[in-house]
């Protein structure tokens, strides 16, 4: 059993243990996204910004 905490993604749900803190559209608001859905916001996005890492401990 695993002592590391998991959490979902704001985008698609799944459960992560390593979550990127964005933006991605004009509404400004930061959301945390695992690497998968991290990479499809963020290519080519001009609404794009980068907030930080969350890794389970």
């Amino acid at each position: 059993m695993s002592s590391k905490k998991s959490k979902n993604c704001d985008h698609c749900s799944n459960l992560v243990l390593i979550r990127y803190r964005i933006q991605y559209d004009d509404s400004q608001k930061w959301i945390m996204v695992c690497p998968n859905c991290w990479k499809l916001l963020a290519k080519d996005n001009k609404f794009y910004r980068y907030g930080g890492t969350w890794k389970a401990k």
